[in-house]
């Protein structure tokens, strides 16, 4: 597989002009709009009467072979705008003419050649159609707004992805069939542990054994920062938009902010982060020198505005719940603090069971508050943290928090994905815009370094992410059902009750499967529901005062005591613990 990442998305940008290409071979009253590479592959919006089904998929497929075949020359045309948007109306596409009209008067318009079939494109790409091999493939179709908004019309994105080696396709195509019977969406509903509905877009309908799920990792994340120094505090989920305005967070996130009049004629606004919230508790009385480092944490439920197209599962969502604490702190105390954080989220990412994890440093972005001198200082801040925990990071320029720069923790799952889940930010601008202060050792105010560090990130998101990495069968000590007593036959199911009664007092999670069936089908079905231990009984259990083991993913069988069963499951199901 190359390593050569502008190589790899030239090829993927080359395929995406073949498959407009094709497309309009095969339907030529079809306009194309735009076909941007994205990870591991590419994708072309389609203005077409008739929708494309799977059938069309193999079709353009093998015309797309065709035109690899041919061997198109490539070429390409600087073009002045009035050129240009002359020799696309003559062709009938009115999205390209939109596009060229509301590009900046200074840009360059190219207009690249394959053949005689063309696209407006900034380029680069191969030599001729040839280059790009036969490696690729269609994935699937998906509507999609014309530039994103519900208002335009709606088109067809034709999805597909394009590698230089046939074995690295195959190898990508296997991961794809692996990340679907991964996929958290079916698992959650065969599971029984959530659902979605049209009534609330982007929001989750907990089921009982998610939310034994959900409550799980916030008892787990509470007591790791109990054990780290934290304290725990909750602030309002709806406040007066003044607020946000002073924080910053209308003018640069306001369009993703949801809002709302009440009927006092105020307007107010869904919170889309807890930082303001916080700083709002950390002002109540006054702070000293002596108080910092002062850590506070909240499991802040927040709502953020994403486009319908863009949800996607517990991944993409609407209204979700933050792991956040923020540190107030001096500025000499940012390295140690800093080093703490990175210590914690890697042992925590440990207790899951993910080891490979990376570190991104994100830099000021364009679109940010304060001015350049305080950046520089946050900047070097968190550079200097950065050297001092010898950890090794790579740069995301033009990344950062638009308030601070950031650290992005990135771990790898049991197929290979990577996902963006911690971060790290430093703030010196959000204690000063909202007045947060301490007393120094020189008697005067200063304002505090205020950290902004989430481990899990989206509460919701690292559940999917949780799910999909164990394939729905979780550690025994996050599994929201880690037993079921299933007697063989009904006159075993006072003993039965017994067993559950024992197991369920001790603090397991633990259910009885008393239905009148074989025991076959009842070893069948709770298997499919991925229960890590079922306790078979029967005559001779009963007679012996004894269980019958059966764990998941194990045809192996072991008998147990009755009295020793409770101390057997204590301690496999024991939440990790550091202290």
């Amino acid at each position: 597989m190359s390593n050569d990442e502008p190589f790899i998305n030239t090829l993927r940008h080359d395929t995406a002009h073949v498959l407009a290409m094709a497309v309009q071979e095969l339907f030529p009253d079809t306009q194309v709009t735009i076909g941007p590479v994205i990870e591991n592959g590419f994708y072309y919006d389609f203005d077409r009467k008739e929708p494309f089904t799977e059938k069309d998929l193999g079709t353009i497929e093998k015309k797309m072979k065709e035109i690899v075949n041919r061997d198109e020359k490539t070429s390409f045309k600087v073009m002045s705008r009035e050129d240009a948007i002359k020799l696309f109306s003559d062709k009938g596409e009115n999205y390209k003419v939109e596009i060229i009209r509301d590009l900046p008067e200074s840009e360059e318009l190219k207009v690249y050649y394959h053949g005689e079939w063309f696209d407006l494109c900034k380029g680069p790409h191969l030599d001729s159609t040839g280059k790009i091999g036969k490696a690729f493939k269609l994935t699937k179709v998906a509507g999609a707004y014309w530039r994103g908004d519900s208002n335009n019309p709606m088109l067809q994105r034709i999805y597909g992805t394009a590698w230089e080696t046939q074995e690295d396709l195959e190898n990508y195509l296997n991961l794809l069939k692996e990340a679907e019977k991964r996929d958290h969406r079916k698992l959650g509903k065969e599971l029984d542990l959530f659902h979605f509905q049209e009534e609330a877009p982007g929001s989750v309908f907990w089921h009982a054994k998610g939310w034994t799920l959900f409550r799980t990792l916030i008892d787990y994340m509470r007591q790791r920062q109990e054990e780290a120094g934290y304290e725990e505090i909750n602030t309002p989920d709806i406040m007066d938009k003044s607020l946000w305005e002073r924080s910053g967070h209308l003018e640069k996130f306001g369009d993703n902010m949801f809002t709302t009049e009440a009927r006092e004629e105020r307007v107010y606004a869904l919170k889309p982060m807890n930082c303001p919230g916080c700083v709002q508790v950390y002002k109540q009385g006054l702070k000293s020198y002596r108080d910092l480092p002062l850590r506070v944490a909240e499991f802040g439920k927040v709502h953020r505005y994403e486009p319908s197209g863009a949800l996607h599962g517990l991944m993409r969502v609407r209204a979700f719940t933050q792991d956040d604490a923020h540190i107030f702190c001096t500025e000499d105390q940012i390295t140690e603090e800093s080093k703490k954080v990175c210590d914690l989220v890697l042992s925590i990412y440990n207790d899951f069971g993910f080891e490979n994890v990376s570190i991104k440093f994100s830099d000021r972005p364009e679109k940010r508050v304060g001015n350049d001198d305080v950046w520089d200082k946050s900047e070097a801040a968190l550079r200097e943290a950065m050297e001092a925990t010898g950890l090794e990071y790579t740069l995301n320029p033009g990344e950062g928090a638009f308030y601070g720069p950031k650290l992005e923790f990135i771990l790898k799952d049991a197929i290979g994905r990577e996902w963006q889940c911690g971060t790290l930010q430093v703030d010196l601008n959000l204690p000063e815009r909202l007045g947060g202060h301490y007393v120094a050792e020189d008697g005067q105010k200063h304002n505090p370094v205020m950290l902004h560090r989430a481990l899990f990130g989206s509460l919701e998101r690292f559940t999917g992410i949780l799910i999909e990495h164990y394939a729905g069968n979780l550690p025994l000590w996050l599994a929201p059902t880690q037993a079921v007593v299933a007697p063989i036959t009904s006159d075993i199911n006072e003993y039965a009750e017994r067993v559950f009664l024992s197991l369920k007092n001790h603090g397991i999670r633990v259910e009885k499967d008393l239905r009148n069936e074989k025991i076959s089908y009842k070893i069948r079905e709770n298997s499919l529901k991925k229960i890590p231990y079922q306790l078979i009984l029967g005559k001779n259990e009963m007679e012996d005062n004894t269980v019958t083991l059966r764990e998941f993913g194990n045809d192996k069988q072991e008998k147990i005591k009755f009295e020793k069963l409770n101390d057997f499951f204590q301690k496999k199901c024991m939440m990790p613990s550091h202290q």
